[in-house]
């Protein structure tokens, strides 16, 4: 799997920072929710814009870091 794709970059969304694909919705910020100790539903009902599949695959990455 690309996961790759889950990401993207661009200087006119966030200020350049790497959001979830086809959101606005940061690495960062999503980190930062993992780390209080959300769990995907609770991010989910947080950010409607991502995916559970997104959620779950930038966690999977970040395990294997």
């Amino acid at each position: 799997m690309d996961h790759l794709k889950f990401f993207e970059q661009n200087p006119d969304i966030c200020g350049g920072d790497y959001v979830l694909q086809g959101t606005r919705v940061t690495v960062r910020t999503v980190l930062s929710s993992l780390a209080e100790g959300a769990t995907i539903d609770e991010i989910l009902e947080d950010f409607p814009s991502l995916t559970r599949e997104q959620v779950q695959v930038f966690i999977s990455l970040n395990r294997n870091l």
